[in-house]
C-alpha cells in the first residue's frame, strides 16, 4: 500500500488513502498500524475515500512527545481529517482505536458523520470490571518488562482460533514494527480511561460491529454501547473474535459499506 504524509501539530503523520467518494477514516488498534484494515481499504474503496492513519508513534508515523494524552491523540486525528478537507467523516475505531475515535467525537463532533465501533471499548475502566482492569494492567507489564529478543506484542485473546493463515505475513510484519514505548503509553491510558459518561450524549448514526466470540471486549460491552447510545445498530459477526476485520472480511466490509450508503454525509 502506498503512503502518504502529513504534518499534524507538529508530527509526521502517515496515512494510507484509497478510493474517491464520502470519506471513511480507519482507526486501528494497540500494538497496531494502518496496515491491519488491509482487507478494508480496497474492497470498500469503490464506494468511499477510505484513509488508514498511522497514529503517532506507529507505523511510519514519528514518535509522539512524551505527555501525549488521549486528547492529543483525538486532537491529531482531527487535524488529519481537517486536512482531507472531505468530511465530515464516517470514523471506524477498533479496539483502542475506538477509544480515541470517541475522543475525537467528544472533542470535535463536527468532523464526525458517524460513528463505527468495532470491537471497542469507552476506555477499559470505562467498559471492564476494575479487577480485568487489573489484570491486563499486570499482563502488559510482564510483556512488557521481557527483555528485547524476547519482545512480543501480541495482546491474548484476538481470534476466535488460530490467525487467518493468509494475514500471518501482514501480522508478522505489523508486531515486527510495535515500538515497546508507544504500547506502553496506549495501554497506560487505555487502562485509565472512561468514557462511559460520553455515550449518551453520543448524537450521530453509530454502528456497533462486533466479533460473536470476542473475549477481549465481550458482547456484553457492545450491549452497554446499544443501550447508551440513542441510535445504533449492532450486527453480530458469528465465528470472529477481537480482529474481525480480519477474521470475517466479508461480513465487516458489507456492514461498513451499508451502514455508510445509508447514512450520507451531512
Amino acid at each position: 500500500m502506498t503512503v502518504d504524509f502529513a504534518q499534524v501539530n507538529g508530527i509526521e503523520v502517515a496515512y494510507h488513502r484509497v478510493g474517491d467518494g464520502p470519506l471513511l477514516v480507519l482507526v486501528h488498534g494497540a500494538a497496531e498500524d494502518g496496515r491491519i484494515w488491509e482487507p478494508q481499504l480496497e474492497v470498500l474503496s469503490d464506494d468511499f475515500t477510505v484513509v488508514a492513519w498511522d497514529e503517532p508513534g506507529a507505523g511510519r508515523s514519528g514518535d509522539m512527545p512524551r505527555d501525549f494524552g488521549l486528547t492529543d491523540y483525538a486532537d491529531c486525528l482531527a487535524g488529519l481529517i481537517d486536512s482531507l478537507a472531505l468530511g465530515p467523516a464516517h470514523v471506524a475505531g477498533l479496539s483502542w482505536g475506538g477509544t480515541m475515535v470517541l475522543e475525537l467525537y467528544r472533542r470535535h463532533p463536527a468532523l464526525v458523520a458517524t460513528l463505527i465501533m468495532n470491537d471497542t471499548y469507552a476506555g477499559w475502566s470505562g467498559s471492564l470490571p476494575a479487577d480485568e482492569v487489573r489484570a491486563r494492567v499486570d499482563g502488559a507489564r510482564r510483556m512488557l518488562a521481557a527483555p528485547a529478543e524476547d519482545f512480543s506484542p501480541t495482546l491474548p485473546g484476538l481470534f476466535a482460533g488460530d490467525p487467518p493463515a493468509e494475514f500471518l505475513p501482514l501480522l508478522a510484519a505489523i508486531s515486527a514494527d510495535v515500538r515497546p514505548a508507544s504500547l506502553r503509553h496506549q495501554l497506560a491510558i487505555m487502562a485509565a480511561a472512561d468514557l462511559s459518561d460520553l455515550l449518551p450524549r453520543v448524537a450521530v448514526p453509530t454502528l456497533l460491529l462486533w466479533g460473536e466470540e470476542d473475549v477481549r471486549s465481550p458482547l456484553s460491552v457492545a450491549r452497554q454501547f446499544e443501550t447508551a447510545i440513542a441510535d445504533t445498530q449492532l450486527v453480530v459477526i458469528p465465528g470472529a473474535g477481537h480482529m474481525c476485520n480480519l477474521e470475517r472480511p466479508g461480513l465487516v466490509n458489507r456492514a461498513v459499506r451499508e451502514f455508510c450508503l445509508a447514512h450520507p454525509q451531512r
